[in-house]
């Protein structure tokens, strides 16, 4: 793999970086004329996503762990001109699920660049990369179970496997998201040796992997340093049976901060705990961020329909929800709101706004579809522009039709964006377009 991208190097890329990118995009840095031109010319809801930025925080994590392999996880955001952005500043991808392959793949990723982790797999998706590997034979798969393997074997597979380690430590913003200590993930710890001895017999064992949950930040690094701790023993532990390792994977799920005042992760601080953490090991550290990469690089723009007095609050009702952004509601996520039409003029032109206790919701038919509740905001008015910040992550990829609605059309800007639509200005293009009515039958057969 290239340390260039593009025919620029990675010293000029850091020196870049170092003097003009800040560690967080704040939803304040986000240009507010310009977010306004964009959703005059492609509507709202719109999904914003700067490739600039993608490849800024591709270059961040590449500086801060030099010697390790960073492996982008592309649940995170899985949109085309994403992973060609992220391909391009020279990260491999790993791929949850075959369809995360598949995308990989028509992105340019080749098999040396691509790591599939299969967690309980269904069918349909080892045949498929399966066939993927007897093409691309440099392609390793990630199993989490000895059954896993064997039906890996059953499907004549004999190539660069991975041992997926539960350690016993979860880490993450949120439960549900914390994966290093639940019995769903991985090969319990002590098995785990054994798994790796006898699968060294019959496939190309190539790595361990482990991973401490999503989000994570503050007091959430000491239960990664100790993931990363107990890979490193297990990883010595096995090289003293005699089984050469090529990577030691300890996940990602690096955190982002999400509140205004909430600081930037200290990326270059966490990187050098994560290597004193796994200590001396003969093997390639291994890391696989997704959220850090895509999650400031993207905001949501929503248009308000209605505004209705309360005794509580001012409820400003939007045309995006819980279909468009998801975590509010599953997660209880916070997410930066901005009213950009109290800024730009909007409907008061030249009128400052008071601050009021704003609740904003979507149209779903669930109480759970908040935004926010009771935050202070400029007085919303109907037609004004809000932006939500913090939207690359996890937000387009969580995306559904329900209520039977539509979803939101995506635009990249800067990064050579070019849509497949060819509608673009000077450095915005269409990547995805605007879900109609008639999409939501089209796979139906009556």
């Amino acid at each position: 793999m290239s340390d260039s991208a593009g025919g620029v190097s990675h010293d000029e890329d850091r020196n870049r970086v170092a003097r003009d990118n800040p560690a967080v995009r704040r939803l304040a840095d986000w240009d507010a004329a310009r977010l306004d031109e964009l959703v005059d010319e492609y509507g709202t809801p719109l999904y914003v996503t700067d490739l600039d930025r993608v490849r800024e925080n591709c270059t961040r994590l590449r500086d801060a762990f030099p010697d390790a392999e960073v492996r982008y996880a592309v649940k995170a955001h899985t949109g085309r001109a994403v992973l060609e952005t992220v391909r391009e500043a020279g990260l491999p991808a790993e791929c949850a699920s075959a369809g995360e392959v598949h995308r990989a793949l028509g992105a340019g990723f080749s098999g040396d660049e691509l790591q599939y982790t299969a967690v309980h797999p269904p069918a349909e998706d080892l045949d498929y990369v399966v066939d993927a590997w007897r093409e691309h034979p440099d392609l390793t798969i990630t199993v989490g179970a000895a059954d896993t393997a064997e039906r890996l074997r059953e499907r004549g597979f004999d190539g660069r496997l991975c041992i997926r380690v539960n350690p016993g430590v979860g880490a993450g913003h949120h439960e549900k998201v914390r994966t290093g200590a639940n019995a769903k993930f991985g090969v319990p710890y002590d098995r785990a040796a054994d798994l790796v001895q006898s699968a060294s017999e019959e496939f190309d064992l190539v790595g361990i992997h482990a991973h401490a949950g999503s989000g994570i930040s503050g007091d959430d690094l000491e239960n990664h340093r100790e993931l990363v701790r107990r890979m490193g023993d297990l990883a010595r532990e096995v090289a003293a049976a005699g089984v050469d390792l090529e990577f030691v994977d300890v996940g990602g799920g690096f955190g982002v901060p999400y509140r205004e005042d909430e600081p930037a992760l200290d990326l270059p601080a966490v990187a050098e705990a994560t290597r004193e953490a796994l200590g001396d090991i003969d093997a390639t550290l291994a890391v696989e961020p997704g959220r850090y990469v895509v999650a400031d690089a993207g905001v949501l723009l929503t248009r308000v329909n209605t505004v209705k007095e309360t005794p509580e609050t001012v409820v400003a009702g939007v045309d995006a929800g819980m279909t468009t952004l998801l975590r509010p509601a599953m997660y209880d996520a916070y997410h930066a709101i901005r009213n950009l039409s109290a800024e730009t003029g909007g409907t008061d032109a030249g009128d400052a706004r008071e601050t009021v206790g704003a609740t904003v919701v979507g149209p779903i038919c669930e109480s759970s579809d908040v935004f926010c509740e009771n935050r202070p905001l400029p007085r919303p008015d109907r037609d004004d522009l809000l932006a939500i910040g913090n939207a690359g992550a996890y937000g387009y990829e969580m995306a559904s039709t329900y209520n039977s609605r539509p979803r939101p059309a995506e635009v990249a800007l800067g990064g050579g964006a070019g849509g497949e639509s060819g509608e673009s200005g000077e450095d915005a293009a269409l990547v995805r377009r605007r879900e109609t009515l008639t999409d939501l039958t089209e796979v139906e057969s009556r």
